[in-house]
């Protein structure tokens, strides 16, 4: 089986880093009973022997081997230690080789040239190792994931930076990035400047992001919660139980909540689902390369729309078949979408459903029977769905779905970005703080914004083809 290597940057990758590895060890408690360290385990766990001084690995062997101490494959950074230390002191510290952590204490200032010209080449070395180690314990290193913020300046400098590292050092490794964009009402005033400067990175050197909005995670806790609320009041057969939300951390390990983490454990969820094939068995099962193989159609058009269903556990696990249904056309809602864009009113490229628990593959080929006359796909690949079954549920609920779209609805993100980065740089306003950074130059801004531009555009050329009739290409005529 192969491993995966999480790298969470700055205060906000790091904060759903934590959300994630809480709620990945619930949900494998949940499934490995037997206390062994099996093989999806090692695919982001290593089992250590720690009574040494250099602890030794512990191989998964026949799967017969108990679990004496489980390290997370993981490399943690941050240039404000707040967050990590923080982690370090609670529940989860003892998962984290505290080799792999690295802190500084001043911080980025919010700025993405601190980030990626200061720290990152501050930093390189430290980070390049920290990295090799991780990689040196794998079998079968698979894919790297990246967290990180695109507001802030650790998240969106170093982060990146980062990025470009793993492309230099492990090219045929892949590149996924998991990228949280700032709200409009966001209070980092230089944000659209980050997010377009990081965004240029992103463009270039990942595989495949996964933008995440702020104000949809916003949206989706209040909907949830709201949903919650009106059901708890009505009956004991209301169909959200208390605390089963996606929201919740629900048997996960207890402790003080923070004021994001129950957004954050949406963004958990999303990648517990994403890499759910890579960790358990299934009838369908999707590799991380598959999803790039499927979804990614041109190279730099790897921005991918997800969307999580349901968003509650749902109370009787004898569900009946129109539920199972609902959740697909959830999947395809606006309200379910990660990012704030309709994917229905767009074009699609293309389409992977990740389905989890006790459905047929029958099932999921009857709903996208029923969905896809809704739906517009490209005239080139009107068949261009991908679909994967992991047998094993999310803990607490019977099935569950993620959905990944390579869609031109994503258009509207990335042109609300780049007019909230027109207001600022029109006026040059607050340039000189990244141009006074070593190694900043005043023709990056425009040259991210040029590579902003041209990601629009051809997501518009794309969506200018939508309703068109499209004859086959002439065929060939015998000479006579």
């Amino acid at each position: 089986m192969t491993q995966s290597i999480v790298v969470q940057v700055g205060q906000c990758g790091n904060q759903i880093g934590c959300r994630f590895w809480d709620l990945a060890l619930r949900e494998h408690a949940s499934a490995n009973k037997s206390g062994t360290f099996d093989e999806p385990l090692s695919s982001f766990f290593r089992n250590v022997d720690a009574r040494y001084s250099e602890p030794l690995d512990i191989p998964v062997g026949r799967g017969r081997e108990k679990i004496c101490n489980l390290k997370a494959r993981a490399v943690l950074v941050d240039m404000e230690e707040g967050v990590v230390s923080e982690i370090l002191k609670g529940p989860l510290g003892d998962v984290f080789d505290h080799r792999q952590l690295i802190t500084d204490v001043s911080g980025s200032g919010n700025n993405w040239a601190v980030g990626h010209m200061m720290y990152g080449s501050m930093y390189r070395e430290q980070i390049s190792e920290a990295i090799r180690r991780t990689a040196e314990m794998c079998d079968c290193l698979q894919c790297f994931f990246t967290m990180h913020s695109m507001g802030g300046g650790t998240g969106s400098g170093v982060g990146t930076f980062i990025l470009n590292l793993l492309e230099d050092e492990y090219p045929e490794v892949y590149r996924f990035t998991t990228a949280v964009y700032p709200s409009v009402e966001d209070d980092v005033i230089t944000s659209p400047y980050n997010s377009v400067l990081a965004m240029h990175q992103l463009t270039e050197h990942a595989d495949c992001v996964l933008p995440i909005e702020n104000q949809s995670l916003v949206d989706i806790f209040n909907m949830v919660n709201q949903a919650a609320s009106k059901t708890s009041k009505i009956s004991s057969t209301s169909k959200v139980k208390g605390g089963s939300t996606v929201t919740s951390d629900m048997g996960g390990i207890k402790g003080q909540e923070k004021p994001f983490d129950k957004m954050n454990n949406i963004v958990a969820n999303l990648l517990l689902n994403l890499t759910s094939s890579s960790r358990f068995e299934g009838a369908l099962n999707v590799d991380l390369n598959e999803i790039t193989m499927n979804l990614v159609p041109f190279p730099q058009l790897h921005y991918l729309v997800s969307s999580l269903s349901p968003l509650y556990h749902l109370a009787d696990v004898s569900l009946p078949l129109r539920k199972l249904d609902q959740m697909f056309s959830d999947a395809f809602t606006k309200d379910y979408q990660l990012i704030s864009a309709d994917p229905r009113h767009s074009l699609y490229l293309a389409c992977a459903l990740m389905v989890r628990g006790n459905v047929a593959v029958s099932d999921i080929r009857r709903n996208i029977d029923r969905l896809k006359p809704s739906l517009q796909f490209i005239h080139w690949n009107q068949e261009g769905w991908k679909t994967g079954l992991c047998s094993v549920p999310p803990v607490g609920q019977p099935y569950s779905l993620l959905a990944l779209a390579n869609n031109t609805c994503i258009r509207h993100t990335f042109t609300n970005l780049r007019d909230r980065f027109h207001k600022l740089y029109k006026r040059k306003a607050h340039l000189h703080h990244y141009t006074n950074v070593d190694g900043m130059e005043a023709a990056q801004f425009s040259q991210a914004l040029e590579s902003l531009t041209g990601l629009v555009k051809e997501y518009e050329q794309l969506e200018g083809t939508m309703g068109r009739v499209h004859e086959g290409a002439p065929r060939l005529q015998v000479a006579s």
